[in-house]
Formats: C-alpha cells, structure tokens, sequence
C-alpha cells in the first residue's frame, strides 16, 4: 500500500478541541489536509469561523462550535453538533488546555489546581469518555488522539498543577486503550516538547526559554509540522495496531534528562 493510502484520512469525521489557535489549528488542519471533515470547537467563536473559512477555501468540510470543554452540556452540544453536520464521530483530538500560572508548589491556590486540572485532565478523560460511548453506538471504528506533555514525564518548576494533569493524561490514554482495544476504539497521546504558542509565547521567548532551548540536543523548539506525522499516524490505519501508547516529540529533550 502506498503511504498516501495508508495516511489517508477520506470519509473521516474528526472533532479537534482548542481549535481556535496554537496547536489546535495546526492539527485540524493536518486533518483535513488528509481528507478529514474537521469539527473545530473551541470558547472563540469569532476565530472559529473565521479559521472554518480558511478551511473551507482550501476544500475542506468543516463546522465550528462554541463549547467550554469543562462543562458537560457543552460537550453534549458539540457532538451533536458535529454529527448532525458531519456524520459519525471516528476521530477526536483532546488539543483543549491551559498554561499554570507560574507559581511554587507551595503556593498553588485550590481554584489555580482545579481550573488546571480541570482543563488539562478531566476535560480530556470526559471527552474521550464520550466519543467512545459514540463510536461504539455507532458500531464504527474510531481514534483518540490526546495532546500530552513532555511534562507529564519529568517535571519544571513552577508547573505541579500543569506537570501532574498532563501525567495524567498518559495514564488515562493507558487505561482506555487498554479498555476500548478490543471494542475497535484506538486510544493514544503525543506528547510535545516545547512549541512556541500564545499561551507560553512570552515564556519561551524570554530567559526561560534560552536556558530550556540549550537543554534540547536539536537546539530549538518545534516548529509548525513537527507533530504532523504522529497525529497522522495516530488518526490513520496507519498506526491501526498501536493503542495505549504516547509518542513523544520533544527534540529528544526527555532523552537527554534520561541519558
């Protein structure tokens, strides 16, 4: 079979949370690059639609839908939503997350913990939770595609609440692929080193960031593209015997800390 069979996205429906900007939008778009019908759900509704005609003026299919992925009704909403104008749910991206507020172990207050891991952990348990249910009703084959951390394997000061929601993530990933395997349903994560995005662009392109570029043995962050090929191969048959696993994409930082 040729790759572009193999990585082919065609007849797909995929949902990608956090759709509005960074990584989101990079990742929907890989999607639909590949021939995915893309449902784009974020809070900003004006982005949204507006990253939804860029879609669509390349030749994609796409809906946008307002949705806080913390609450339940939003949720609900969105796959309903993105079924009625797409058809059956077979993929899902849990991009949606927040940064933590810089602050020593000590000093994190209990609403910073819980908005972290709110977003960061419970959003993407409950979406997944809720896309499998769809997947199975439907009878379809599916992919869970969550967004980890390098952190989520070694942790910064600074980040407790961010560090523990994204370990988090990996065992979650762990515990449904194992679950949902049989059943047809590929649960995996990617965990990114560190890419340049609004929500830690001051950050990385400040101090902090030139002492975190020199601990990665490729000398820079990731770029826009480098986490392509793992979603692609996460979301296609390519990747149809691999579940429960988190690839890492990080320039071989977590190599170095282990080395």
């Amino acid at each position: 079979m040729k790759a572009a069979d193999l990585f082919s996205l065609k007849g797909k429906v995929a949902l990608v949370t956090g759709a509005s900007s960074g990584l989101g939008q990079q990742f929907a778009r890989a999607l639909a690059d590949n021939g995915a019908a893309v449902a784009l759900v974020a809070r900003r509704a004006e982005r949204l639609e507006t990253f939804k005609a860029e879609l669509e003026k390349s030749g994609a299919k796409a809906v946008a839908i307002e949705a806080d992925v913390t609450k339940r009704a939003d949720m609900v909403a969105a796959f309903d939503k993105a079924e009625k104008a797409l058809g059956p749910l077979t993929t899902l991206v849990n991009n949606a997350g927040v940064a933590q507020a810089a602050l020593r172990a000590t000093d994190v207050s209990e609403e910073e913990w819980r908005r972290v891991l709110s977003v960061d952990l419970d959003a993407v348990f409950y979406w997944s939770q809720e896309a499998a249910r769809r997947m199975l009703a439907a009878g379809t084959k599916g992919a869970i595609v969550n967004i980890a951390s390098v952190l989520g394997f070694g942790a910064h000061k600074g980040v407790a609440a961010y560090a523990t929601a994204k370990a988090g993530v990996v065992q979650v990933t762990r515990a449904l692929g194992l679950e949902l395997a049989f059943k047809g349903v590929r649960v995996n994560a990617i965990a990114p080193g560190w890419f340049v995005t609004e929500i830690n662009d001051a950050y990385l392109n400040g101090e902090a960031g030139v002492a975190l570029k020199r601990s990665i043995p490729m000398g820079r962050f990731g770029q826009e593209g480098d986490l392509t090929g793992a979603l692609l191969l996460l979301a296609s048959d390519a990747g149809a015997y691999m579940t429960g696993t988190t690839i890492v994409v990080d320039g071989g930082q977590i190599s170095a800390l282990n080395g």
